[in-house]
């Protein structure tokens, strides 16, 4: 069965850190890009970031230059490091996995095959 586990969330000050995880099994990992998303109260699904099969790696803007994405292949995860985290960056946080050709369309939810359960992160103000 595919499963996509994401985990690291919690409760944590502003300007804090945390760092997610995503674990992938029941499918050819480094054949997938694999894109973070996250959704607040009362707000739509939004991408966050994402890495391609080969390293590349992409940001909202809202998160550039305090968040870090990186994979290991060989252990079949991604993880997104969050520093300095604001108050508006409280949403669940979900992990996907999809075969973008076009990098640039990350953003868009359909592109993606699987997805994961979501983990909850709360920056206090």
């Amino acid at each position: 069965d595919v499963q996509l586990q994401a985990s690291g969330g919690g409760l944590v000050q502003a300007g804090g850190s945390l760092r997610l995880s995503c674990a992938a099994s029941g499918f050819t990992f480094g054949d997938y890009g694999i894109g973070w998303f996250r959704q607040a109260p009362g707000k739509e699904r939004e991408g966050v970031s994402y890495i391609s099969r080969y390293g590349s790696t992409y940001y909202a803007s809202s998160v550039k230059g305090r968040f870090t994405i990186s994979r290991d292949n060989a252990k079949n995860t991604v993880d997104l490091q969050m520093d300095g985290l604001k108050p508006e960056d409280t949403a669940v946080y979900y992990c996907a996995a999809g075969k973008i050709g076009t990098y640039t369309l990350w953003p868009h939810q359909t592109l993606y095959n699987y997805w994961g359960q979501g983990t909850q992160v709360t920056v206090s103000s």
